[in-house]
């Protein structure tokens, strides 16, 4: 099959750490093509969608080992028709680019896309949370989202938590997420401006979420691919960071789901599966969820690492098998087809 990944640049990787490139591995050593390209690398040449891409040449042997993978692939310019792929596998970091799913809505109908283009408008990440019902508050904490500061400020008074976590809608990989204490009130308002204001004038949604107890000892990751479970760790802040994301200096154990973990993702797999959100990655602090990431969910090197597993290997064949099913769906419809016309 061939695969194209909307991702961010090459050269950006983490050779040792990179999820995408832990993916795209699996799938050149399957002999699968595979062509990589950013949002912006998205056209149209006579009303057809096109990318701009770069094309991984075919290796002889593939190295074993993501950095000598990394260090060794060569890649070659392209202009492709997106509705040439078997597959599109969206792994661009956010801020959602509303512009690229609009020229993916061309080709929906004609490639497997993953995560479901209209899926991941639903999600848009940290917003998705409130899109599962639990009115007792059983895995979801108390969430505000708002441009409000007024409210905002209210809303820590009114808490009857001393500590609160304040974080950007629109961030990524613990960038921007804060503790704060109602015994700094007085700087409070301040810290919103920062946030929320921009110099030309426009605005910022943020996010102030319940404080759960135990955060201070890290969050787990769980990686969850068509509504199940596949692996999960436990990342522990850093010594001077109260953020747990290994891109912030937390580090990486072992993790066993426990029963409320295991019951959290029993009541939302259904939801992601029926929105087209097959590979995700949630965060859970204490049983609770505190994110659900469906534009590029990591987490895949680091929980081979400690488990001695290869995760890639399952998402792979999972794609295979969407591609399989949909290309058997196709014959099948040309054979009625035919069937009829020949009558």
């Amino acid at each position: 099959m061939n695969v194209c990944y909307i991702m961010y640049p090459w050269e950006e990787m983490d050779p040792d750490n990179d999820t995408t490139l832990s993916l795209i591995h699996e799938c050149v050593k399957r002999n699968h093509g595979v062509a990589i390209t950013t949002p912006a690398n998205l056209t149209i040449r006579d009303s057809e969608t096109f990318v701009f891409c770069r094309a991984i040449n075919k290796m002889e042997k593939v190295p074993s080992n993501l950095k000598s993978f990394h260090k060794k692939a060569t890649l070659r310019e392209e202009m492709l028709p997106l509705a040439g792929f078997d597959v599109i596998i969206l792994r661009s970091n956010p801020p959602l680019d509303m512009i690229m799913l609009n020229f993916l809505d061309s080709v929906k109908d004609d490639v497997f896309i993953m995560n479901d283009v209209d899926g991941i408008r639903r999600a848009n990440n940290k917003l998705y949370t409130a899109a599962f019902e639990d009115n007792t508050r059983d895995f979801i904490p108390r969430t505000h989202v708002t441009k409000n500061k007024d409210y905002l400020i209210k809303m820590i008074k009114e808490s009857e938590e001393d500590k609160m976590i304040l974080k950007p809608l629109n961030g990524f990989g613990g960038s921007g997420v804060i503790l704060i204490e109602k015994r700094a009130m007085s700087s409070i308002r301040s810290l919103l401006d920062f946030y929320i204001d921009n110099k030309d004038g426009t605005t910022n949604y943020v996010i102030l979420q319940d404080y759960i107890p135990g955060a201070d000892q890290g969050d787990v990751r769980i990686l969850i691919l068509n509504g199940k479970p596949i692996g999960a760790m436990k990342r522990v802040p850093g010594n001077d960071d109260h953020r747990s994301n290994v891109s912030a200096g937390g580090s990486v154990q072992k993790h066993s789901l426990t029963k409320q973990e295991k019951e959290l993702c029993r009541r939302i797999g259904p939801k992601l599966v029926k929105d087209g959100l097959y590979f995700v990655g949630i965060d859970v602090i204490n049983g609770m969820l505190v994110e659900v990431n469906v534009m590029s969910p990591g987490g895949i090197t680091y929980i081979n690492k400690v488990y001695k597993t290869k995760l890639q290997e399952k998402v792979i064949n999972f794609v295979e098998d969407k591609v399989l099913e949909r290309v058997s769906r196709i014959e099948r419809r040309a054979k009625l087809r035919k069937t009829v016309a020949d009558a």
